[in-house]
Parts: C-alpha cells; structure tokens; sequence
C-alpha cells in the first residue's frame, strides 16, 4: 500500500491534481475560443442520446434532399453518353470531335463561375433559394436539350446548362460544413456525393426505358432522355424551397434551444473562435490571394482532378465501352448499372471509416491505389475486349469502386484546414473549380478514333494520374504534419510576444495556434 495523507493515498491525490489539471485545460481551450464557462460545460456534457438524435434529426432532412439533387446535376450533365448510342450523333450529323466539344464546352463556365456562385450564395439569408433557382433553372435548360437539331444547338444548350450548374455543388458542400462536426463531415458528403456514382446506374436504367419511346410524338429516344429527365429535375428543384433546411439559426421548428445551443457553439468551434468568427465573416480579396498562393490548395485541387477526370472520362464513356464489348445498346446501358453501384458503396464505405479514424490521406491513398490496379488491368487487355470480358469489366469495377472515395475525402479534408466561414466557403469552390477542370480532359481521354485499338490514351492517362495523386497526397500529409510540428514546438509565450489576439483572430488557418487535420 502506498503512503497515506491524513487518511487519503498520495496517489489518489495525484490523480485527483492530474484530472483538475486536465478539466482546467479543457475549459482554457474554450476560454481561447471566447467561448464562456456555462457555453464550455454544456458542450462538454451535452448527452450522447441527444447529440444521436440531433444528428438522425439532421441527417433525414439535409442528406437525402441534396443527394436527389446531386443525383439529377449528374444524371442531366452526363446523360449525353446516354444519348450518344442512342442514335444522337446520327441525328444531328456529328463526326470527328464534335461529341468530344460538345461534351468538353461544358466544363469553361462550369470552371470559371464556381467561385464567384458561392460568393453569391452568402448573400442569401436562405441558401435553399438560391440552391432551388439553380435547379430549376438547369431543368429546364435540360428539357430544351431535347429539342435541339443540330450540333449547334447542342453545343449552345451545353454551355447554358454550364451556367447554370456549377453553383450547386461547391454550395452543397459548403452547406453541410454549415451543420456538422469536422469528423462527421467526410460520412455525409460521401452519403450525398454517392449520388454522383448512383447518377451512372440510374442514368442507365432511365436511358434504357426512356429509349424505348423511340418515335413516340415523332421525338427520338435520345431526345426523350433529355425532355424526360429535365422535366423531373424542374419538379424536384421547386421541392427544394420547401424540403432543405438551411442553418441552424433558422431551424427553430425541428430544432429545440438545447441543440440550437450546441449547433451554434460547435460552429464557433470549427470557426476558431468568436473573434475569427466576426473577422473572418465578409467577402476580402486577400482571402483569395492566400488561396491562390497556397500549395495545398493546389495539392487538394489535384485529388479531386484525378477524380473528375476518371468519373467523367467513364461516364461519357462508359456505355460506349460496355458496347463495345460486343453488346447491344440495351445490354450496353444495363451493364454500366453494377460499377456505379459499387462506387456508391465504397464511397459510403471508406468514409465512414475516415471519419471514425479521423484520418483523411489513407483513405485517399487507398482508393487511388485500387483506381491504379483497374487501369493495370484495362491498358494491356482492352484492345482485345470482346476476348477479355470478364478481366476488362472487373478492371471497370475496379476503377469506380476507387475514384469515387476520393472525392468526398478531399472536400472534407480541405474543408477541415481553412479556418473563417467565408474563406471556407471560397476555398471549397475553388478546390472544386480546379478538380473540375479534371472534366475537360476527361472529355477528350477517350477518343471514338481509338475504340478499336481499346481506348489506349484514356487508360493510359488514368494510370499516370492515378500514380500521381498517390505520390503528391504523400506529400500533401508530410507538409501538413510538418507545419503542426513546428507550430507545436512554439511556446505561448513565443506566440504572445510576436502577436496579439486580433492578429491570430485574422490568420485563421495561417495562424500558429492552428493545427492541421492530416
């Protein structure tokens, strides 16, 4: 038995000091973060049942609304690969490239107004407005599509739809940074970014009903994908001014005072701090300039454009690979079901395992490796595809079950290393802006010049990217972990005499009391 003192051992009272010790910490993080003693008690002891049913209260009204709109942007952006073997290009008297600029044109003003669209969003009090007009807007664009007669027109549609489109992604994201904790955020873009993946499976199997009105009111199949899918999106853009939920702060009917409570002191958190809360609030150029002359950034713009470029490259492709398989139209667009479905899987999958390790590189570095393996495989045995079904399909399973990950883990990992809500909500679309540019080479990867020979520049720049994005993630984790180091090693009063509270209140993530997410 260890000493005793006045009836009490020495070590209970050693472990008594170490636990005050520990709860005086605690509360002075929060004290540094401005936020009060009664604030700091009530987050810290805030129930476990009741933060699981905020949570499920949350997840059924914003998760599945903004995957359904997710999964129409999709479907209407990418259901020209659908259209393509459907009689589109006969029709309208396309040759040579003009597929490919049809489908590339998109991508100019998709790329260039994505910035600027979630600037704009914050100057709505009700994000669901802006997100609905989006919608809506792109629908119809989508039914006019179908009405086109010439490439032209399809060109010209093309570029409408990029206007109108390329808000509501970066928005989307920047919307469920709004409502949850950093390490439950990579699950729900992953539940609302699975809809991209089950846009291709979808995009299928609507193709493959849809065509058979082939001739109906003197319209062709492929027109009716267009007038068919744009009308449903218009009907669910209207639903989204009345479903989505928009912040905390305006959710008084579904949210009782002690979650409203806890959702405004987690956003303090995330912001860090109410002083960089109110500095950070409004739109400043410099905001961009430090994105702009910021490595990550550009580091995590490289995950997504990987990404892009192999989800876009099959999507627009895709149906004429399984075609090429030596099946027919139909059998075409039912096959590229499966793929799709497994990349929803997985994305859902590893996400989930990300946010319970809290750790986002592996989970990049893992897919990407898998995405690897699927273009090992495709590259040597694709132009001999009829022989090689079973190895060339599974090599496609292989390609989306990885890529589709990967893009839920770079949004929640860069969303997780900007610190003010408006710098945030401008390095989100940014990321997003130039992984999308991803979309232009994946527009022209796949050549209908090369089908023959089995798509050998397509799956050969998906394996050097692939490669690629395993190297610069590596050291995209070095540079994180090497910046919280150096910060970690500098004292408080180091950091005192060299700055005051404002100071570090406006360098948000660039300031040494910030530590990285890795």
């Amino acid at each position: 038995m260890g000493p005793q003192h006045d009836g009490v051992s020495l070590s209970a009272i050693g472990k008594d000091l170490e636990k005050t010790t520990e709860i005086e910490m605690v509360y002075n993080k929060y004290a540094n973060l401005g936020i009060d003693t009664d604030d700091a008690e009530f987050f810290e002891t805030f129930p476990d049942d009741k933060h699981k049913k905020m949570l499920r209260k949350i997840d059924f009204r914003l998760v599945p609304m903004l995957a359904l709109l997710y999964l129409c942007a999709h479907i209407d952006r990418a259901n020209i690969g659908n259209a393509k073997i459907e009689g589109m290009l006969e029709d309208l008297s396309m040759t040579g490239l003009q597929y490919n600029i049809a489908v590339s044109v998109f991508f100019v003003p998709y790329i260039l107004l994505e910035v600027p669209s979630n600037v704009l969003l914050k100057r709505f009090k009700r994000p669901s407005t802006y997100l609905g007009m989006l919608v809506i807007s792109w629908g119809i664009v989508m039914t006019g599509t179908g009405f086109v007669k010439n490439f032209n027109g399809l060109v010209a549609c093309r570029l409408i739809l990029a206007a109108c489109e390329p808000g509501f992604f970066p928005g989307a994201v920047y919307v469920i940074t709004k409502w949850y904790a950093q390490k439950q955020v990579q699950t729900r873009l992953a539940l609302f970014y699975c809809a991209s993946a089950l846009s291709g499976a979808f995009s299928g199997l609507l193709a493959f009903c849809i065509a058979k009105m082939d001739g109906l009111g003197g319209v062709s199949g492929w027109a009716w994908i267009f007038i068919l899918e744009g009308i449903a999106t218009v009907f669910i853009g209207f639903m989204c001014f009345v479903v989505m939920p928009d912040t905390p702060a305006l959710s008084h009917k579904w949210l009782n005072e002690e979650e409203l409570r806890y959702l405004e002191i987690q956003t303090v958190i995330k912001e860090g701090g109410r002083n960089t809360q109110e500095a950070q609030h409004k739109f400043k150029w410099s905001y961009l300039t430090d994105l702009l002359t910021d490595y990550k950034v550009f580091l995590q713009a490289f995950i997504l454009f990987t990404a892009s470029v192999c989800a876009y490259g099959l999507k627009f492709t895709m149906p004429s690979i399984t075609k090429s398989m030596g099946f027919t139209s139909a059998q075409a667009q039912l096959l590229t079901i499966p793929p799709y479905v497994a990349g929803a899987i997985s994305a859902v999958g590893f996400s989930m395992l990300s946010d319970k390790f809290q750790w986002r590189a592996p989970f990049v570095i893992i897919p990407m490796s898998i995405v690897l393996l699927g273009f090992c495989i495709l590259l040597p045995l694709a132009k001999n595809i009829t022989h090689e079904i079973p190895a060339c399909y599974i090599g496609v399973m292989l390609i989306c079950i990885g890529q589709y990950p990967t893009n839920p883990a770079g949004s929640a990992w860069i969303s997780g290393n900007l610190a003010g809500d408006t710098k945030r909500a401008m390095g989100i679309a940014l990321n997003i802006a130039l992984g999308n540019s991803g979309g232009l080479l994946g527009s022209y990867m796949f050549l209908d010049s090369e089908a023959e020979e089995g798509y050998p520049t397509g799956f050969g720049i998906g394996l050097g990217l692939a490669a690629a994005v395993i190297m610069s993630t590596l050291f995209l984790e070095w540079s994180y972990w090497s910046i919280n180091k150096k910060r970690a090693a500098m004292s408080e009063e180091e950091i005192e005499s060299k700055y005051n509270q404002e100071q570090l209140a406006r360098m948000g993530d660039k300031s040494p009391l910030y530590k990285y997410k890795l």
